[in-house]
Parts: structure tokens; sequence; C-alpha cells
């Protein structure tokens, strides 16, 4: 087990990921909307760091991936175009602020049924840039420090953990989670611009 990529699972579930997970609480079968969405989203992380994994396996037998400790390395390389990639997307988040607007698709969750509840959690994976970026990078580690798949299960664990905060607070916490996550929800989706330029920031001092 891998605990240095762990933190990369912080900013897996930011953004529209865990406002899908707050909406699904809201709804009238919140448990049983949310424990299939905590399923797409387990599937998913577990699809995509399998097939980054591999990805990578291939390239490493082409190109060495090098030395973790050598900046110069190809590994090291990598990590630096996607620091620049995720500096790039702040910036750009913080001079459209006044026009971002989350995705319209958020909306229609609240009808959402447990097959819809499913998908979304493996869309909202798979289809998201930052999402990708997470992925790769957790397969390049992987590969760079000649690890298997298994190793990425904390990663996974504590991925489908964070997705499921929504849910646990509203098992727990009942009539005080239910009158606090629509205000929760306004608020994200009226700072989405401000989580994603946090979530670019995290994942850029976790790279570096």
């Amino acid at each position: 087990m891998d605990l240095q990529i762990l933190p990369l699972a912080i900013t897996m579930m930011a953004g529209p990921q865990i406002m899908s997970a707050i909406i699904l609480v809201t709804t009238k079968r919140p448990v049983r909307v949310s424990l299939a969405f905590l399923l797409g989203v387990a599937v998913a992380v577990a699809i995509g760091v399998t097939i980054t994994r591999g990805v990578f396996a291939l390239l490493g037998g082409s190109v060495s991936l090098g030395d973790p400790a050598d900046n110069g390395s190809v590994g090291k390389i990598i990590q630096y175009v996607l620091v620049a990639l995720l500096i790039a997307a702040a910036l750009r988040n913080y001079v459209k602020r006044a026009t971002i607007e989350p995705p319209k698709w958020l909306g229609t969750l609240m009808e959402a049924t447990p097959r819809r509840a499913l998908m979304t959690g493996f869309l909202v994976i798979v289809l998201m840039p930052s999402d990708i970026v997470i992925m790769l990078t957790v397969g390049a580690h992987l590969e760079q420090h000649h690890l298997g798949v298994v190793a990425a299960l904390p990663f996974l664990g504590l991925t489908v953990l964070i997705a499921a905060l929504p849910l646990l607070a509203l098992l727990l916490f009942h009539k005080r989670a239910e009158r606090a996550m629509p205000g929760v929800r306004t608020w994200m989706n009226t700072h989405s611009w401000l989580i994603n330029i946090i979530c670019c920031l995290i994942f850029i001092l976790i790279i570096l």
C-alpha cells in the first residue's frame, strides 16, 4: 500500500463531483441514490487507475520514467507539465470567475434514480479533466515506483470516503444535515470558480 498518493484523493471529488454528492442527499431517496453514486465513483476510479497504470507500464517499456529523485527524469518532466496545465487552469478560472457557472446537468440530479446516480458517479470521474489528470499522476507514480494497482487501494478508499461525506453527514446528523445541505449546495454553486482554483493549488502542492 502506498500512502504517498493518498493526498490526491482530496482533489478527486472537488468541484462538480462533491456537488453531485451533496445534491443527491437532498433528493427524496437520498440513501439509495447516494449508495449508487458511490458505487459508480468506486468503479470509475478503479478502472481509471488500472488503465493509467497500464499505459505508463507500456510507456515504461520503451521510455524509462527514470529515478524519482532525478529532476530531469521523464517522470518528473510529466509532473512539471501537469503543474503547468494546472496553473493555466487556475488562471483561467480566476479570469473568467464572473461567468463561470456549475454544469447545468447538476440541477437535474434532484430527480435522479439509483441508475442515474450510478452513471453520474461513474461519468463524473472518467469525464472530468481534473480527475483524468489525477489518475494519470497516480498511474505514473505507481509505474515509477514499480508498484502494482493494489498499492492504489488506499487512494481508492479515501476517494470513495470523501464522496460519502454528505451521506455520512445525513446519517449522523439527519435534521441538521437536511437544513445545512441546501445552503452548502448554493454556496458551492456561486463559488465554483474559487473551488476550482483551490483544487488546482492543492494539486500543485501535492505534485511538487
